[in-house]
């Protein structure tokens, strides 16, 4: 097991946020966490979710680490790939169908429910704007999203994305249309994709 020192200098390189389950894989107790958040070392965010005094929280950090199962989607998945430059007002998660989503709503949290092969198709990390990686949605699999009705996203957000996306280097066309396939969005992609690329 680390020494506090040597658990607390590897919270640093992980930008200041530690959750219970990074900590228990570095061989470092529960109970020292305690111990840590007690003395003021550490401080308590969120269920689960730890983060230096002195370092900025990660709502996205904390969000998964309170609901687990819950990966981010929409329009917040579009934030995380720097696919708009529109800050989420609200936080979008998709969880697998008959989650119970009482809590996650009290908090604020727009939430989506989908079947196991859906919930499960394309999920990915990202990394926040503090720098941890959390799990969202691919790049391909969020662009089939946002096309689907329903979801919040408007024409403009819809439209620069796209455009966003076409740009890139790193674009997976056939991915893109496995997904549109699944998701029943291939006409709304097509439309989009003949007048960008």
């Amino acid at each position: 097991m680390p020494s506090a020192n040597e658990f607390l200098e590897k919270v640093r390189e992980n930008h200041g946020v530690v959750t219970s389950a990074q900590a228990t894989a570095l061989g470092f107790a529960r109970g020292s966490l305690k111990h840590l958040t007690d003395t003021g070392r550490l401080e308590k965010s969120a269920r689960g979710v730890y983060n230096l005094p002195e370092s900025w929280g990660d709502e996205f950090v904390e969000l998964q680490g309170r609901f687990k199962r819950g990966i981010f989607s929409y329009g917040t998945a579009l934030f995380l790939w720097g696919l708009t430059d529109q800050t989420p007002n609200v936080f979008q998660m998709t969880f697998p169908q008959g989650y119970n989503l009482r809590n996650v709503k009290a908090e604020g949290v727009h939430c989506s429910q989908a079947s196991k092969g859906i919930y499960e198709m394309g999920i990915s990390e990202a990394i926040t704007p503090v720098g941890n990686k959390v799990r969202t949605y691919s790049v391909e699999r969020t662009l089939c999203d946002i096309l689907r009705g329903g979801n919040g996203a408007d024409i403009q957000l819809v439209t620069s994305a796209f455009k966003q996306y076409a740009e890139r280097q790193e674009k997976d066309l056939p991915r893109l249309s496995e997904y549109a396939k699944r998701l029943h969005v291939e006409d709304k992609l097509r439309s989009y994709l003949e007048v960008l690329l």
